[in-house]
């Protein structure tokens, strides 16, 4: 998602773009894999992954298809087209239908290198060098489609500029708990996790009580013979969604942390009670992993933040030439990588200015520090969505040139946080839109019947709606 969308803000800007994919299609993470990363049980710990997608076959997206899309290109339900899921929260494979319509909107196929795995970037000549002059070696293998085996190395390019996005839901983080390395039973990351039924009657321990550890626990509901969740703080844990989700299914349970690990299968939690499992799902999140990526040290990872970047997106030593799409998380996508793909590009073309290196990296760095100050974890530096949701708009209002987000969509997002944390198992059916906001999603789907989404959004706006609420669009006709 983030790399399409940075690629065709970078074509529209007149740049000649080339983009690498390791695997057969494109989607990225919504383009659902079967397979996993089995060789090692844990995930694996150690980087590359060789499956990169951790989507499991029954997720739903936790955001409405309204708050996603494209600026010129909404994520608009497709009734009555076979294969499509036009429902508010659809499933994975709708994304990777709506990303395969954009990249034929746009003709982005023609760019896009497919079984072509990057493994390394590196300056093409060693630094220091001006901005102007810094080019990028590429790097690629080949992937067999079928088998997914690298073959030797196909290709040595020269870049003038690269856009890393390659996502950050790939690479298992882990905990450290006693005695997990001597554990004889099923062992496994979400990452590595796809359907329940290879988990039927058998006791399931989940680490860990976010989105997937919610969501797989109630997959399993029903399937396992009990599901054992576990929070840092059974207090915080505690929510209405969450007593709702203990009342509905008696076969689930939640428990303070894993104190150890025992050999002969049992899990001993920190408030002293232990139970024989059969499985544990570490859902622990993920890692920020760039191992083709070479810089000499100017771009680090250390306790999931990626640094130094100004404004998540420049390396202020590599600047313009490095940049990374897609860094930020709990914000609208693709929209907000929209519009760090429209500041790359014009960044590229000269048509916008970064400052000087060293008061890029000074505000990079006072960010960070910012963000200590406020007790926000290392971990957490870019999660600027779930911190201050202010920064989004912000960024996008100064570097996207895209029209302001619609007040409807805003006030539709905060009612679905209320209702995710009121009852997490239902509330992707519910139907209690206010009135502003039902107006507004009458206005947008007056969009599905245009003949083109990407006509200007001041046009869409004065076509979709009068008085009445009559769309208006034989006008587009």
């Amino acid at each position: 998602m983030a790399g399409l969308t940075a690629a065709r803000e970078l074509r529209r800007e007149g740049h000649a773009v080339t983009v690498m994919e390791q695997r057969g299609d494109v989607g990225g993470q919504w383009l659902y894999d079967p397979r996993t990363d089995e060789a090692d049980p844990l995930g694996p710990a150690a980087a590359p992954v060789k499956v990169h997608s951790s989507m499991y076959a029954s997720v739903r997206l936790l955001s409405p298809r309204e708050g996603m899309g494209v600026s010129d290109f909404q994520f608009l339900p497709r009734h009555g087209v076979a294969g499509r899921d036009p429902r508010r929260f659809p499933g994975h494979r709708e994304v990777y239908c709506y990303l395969k319509d954009f990249c034929d909107a746009f003709g982005l196929m023609d760019v896009v290198r497919l079984n072509t795995k990057v493994v390394r970037v590196a300056m093409a000549q060693p630094p220091p060098l001006p901005p102007s002059e810094m080019r990028w070696l590429v790097r690629t293998v080949r992937v067999e489609p079928d088998s997914g085996e690298e073959g030797a190395p196909v290709e040595e390019e020269v870049f003038d500029a690269v856009v890393v996005a390659n996502g950050h839901y790939s690479q298992p983080r882990l905990p450290t708990i006693q005695g997990m390395m001597e554990w004889r039973r099923r062992q496994l990351h979400s990452h590595s996790y796809r359907v329940p039924d290879t988990f039927r009657d058998e006791v399931v321990v989940l680490v860990g009580c976010g989105d997937s550890g919610m969501d797989i626990a109630l997959d399993l509901c029903g399937v396992a013979k009990a599901v054992y969740l576990t929070a840092k703080s059974v207090e915080q844990a505690m929510t209405p969604a969450m007593s709702k989700m203990l009342a509905n299914h008696a076969d689930l349970h939640l428990h303070p942390q894993i104190d150890c690990l025992c050999e002969d299968g049992t899990v001993v939690f920190a408030d002293g009670t232990s139970v024989v499992a059969d499985a544990i799902i570490y859902c622990t999140g993920y890692t920020y992993s760039f191992p083709f990526l070479d810089t000499g040290g100017a771009v680090t990872v250390k306790d999931n933040r990626v640094s130094p970047l100004f404004k998540h997106t420049f390396p202020p030593a590599l600047a313009p030439s490095l940049a990374f799409v897609g860094i930020q998380r709990k914000l609208f996508v693709p929209w907000f990588f929209e519009a760090q793909g429209k500041w790359i590009a014009r960044v590229l073309s000269g048509r916008s200015a970064l400052p000087p290196p060293d008061e890029m990296l000074r505000a990079a760095e006072a960010y960070c520090l910012a963000k200590e100050a406020a007790g926000v974890p290392a971990k957490y530096t870019h999660d600027i969505g779930g911190f201050n949701p202010n920064e989004t708009y912000e960024f996008v209002a100064k570097y996207g040139d895209l029209p302001p987000r619609e007040q409807w969509k805003r006030e539709l997002i905060t009612a679905i946080v209320r209702d995710m944390n009121d009852d997490r198992e239902n509330f992707r059916d519910l139907d209690n839109d206010s009135e502003s906001v039902r107006e507004g999603v009458q206005r947008w789907l007056c969009l599905s019947d245009a003949p083109h989404q990407d006509v200007p959004e001041l046009l869409r706006l004065i076509i979709c709606m009068v008085d009445d609420g009559a769309c208006l669009v034989s006008y587009l006709r």
